[in-house]
């Protein structure tokens, strides 16, 4: 028996909030991997580990926003937990992955390619993992065609997205970003979702075991949106932008002479003339001399 496979029970309600959820997602992962790039110390490997985890979780929560809209008439619905949650995993780990390869060897063709590839191979992982978490009365089938084009859209999807994050600079090209983005996720997700045919077992029904789906919606809906929250409050109050960066790491700290310091002073390589003006003088210019009495000419 066929069954009747409905994407939209809530109307446009779930499309939209799992629209916003993946654009927000991208967007604090394309701010992350943007501010990576101005540190190189420790600061660098935070930044990315906290993109990579953003756009991981917010295209998980658009995946599961979306299925709160899809039903089976014939059949009830729900979840298998541990694999559903296995599929969050999935997504934060394989997205970390080509992020900190873009993040540290450059915005290449190569480098790319294969994070792109990486990244959306990734996203199509988690996605039919978390649909191999849905139990129902039936057996799940996919178009193989279909199923192809969307893990295609996911691969593009991610390479313009690492392209994005370390190319695009300014609020509202990175707005603009995050909205391709969640557009594009969005895109591979209705696209494999057009790929998905029921077949029922019967009419005899049978005891389905795992957690329905208004079950699973508190803790997709208040543990990642708390950390999505959490990650925009470091992304919008930089801790450097809120205490400043110390004296000594300014490059330009380091070249203004303050009171009581003295100016650092240049010592010439060979074959370089000294810089007469900086001579010492007074008692400066006596501790310089040799007890030979003969003054070096180095400086």
């Amino acid at each position: 028996m066929q069954g009747t496979v409905d994407g939209f029970s809530y109307g446009l309600v779930t499309p939209v909030a799992a629209f916003l959820m993946a654009c927000l997602g991208g967007a604090l992962g394309l701010r992350c991997t943007t501010r990576s790039l101005r540190h190189r110390d420790s600061f660098k490997a935070g930044w990315l580990a906290l993109g990579a985890t953003s756009i991981g979780t917010g295209i998980w929560t658009m995946h599961f926003i979306a299925m709160m809209g899809f039903s089976v008439q014939q059949a009830p619905v729900s979840y298998d937990r541990p694999i559903t949650f296995a599929s969050l995993g999935v997504a934060v780990l394989v997205v970390g992955v080509g992020i900190f390869i873009v993040g540290y060897r450059g915005a290449t063709a190569l480098t790319l390619v294969t994070g792109g590839t990486i990244t959306g191979l990734g996203v199509a992982t988690m996605h039919y993992l978390g649909m191999a978490g849905m139990r129902l009365q039936g057996r799940v089938e996919y178009d193989t065609l279909t199923v192809a084009l969307s893990v295609v859209i996911a691969v593009v999807a991610a390479t313009a997205a690492l392209w994005a994050a370390v190319s695009v600079h300014g609020f509202l090209a990175s707005l603009g970003a995050s909205l391709v983005m969640g557009v594009a996720v969005s895109g591979m997700h209705y696209t494999a979702m057009a790929a998905v045919s029921v077949h029922l077992h019967g009419a005899e029904a049978r005891g389905v075991t795992g957690d329905t789906a208004t079950s699973l919606l508190l803790p997709m809906l208040i543990g990642p949106a708390v950390f999505l929250i959490l990650a925009a409050v470091v992304v919008m109050f930089d801790p450097l932008l809120v205490m400043g960066d110390p004296d000594w790491q300014r490059p330009d700290a380091r070249s203004v002479n303050r009171p009581g310091v003295p100016a650092p002073r240049h010592v010439p390589s060979y074959g370089e003339p000294a810089n007469w003006s900086a001579r010492p003088s007074g008692r400066a210019a006596r501790r310089s001399v040799p007890r030979g009495g003969h003054r070096s000419q180095d400086w």
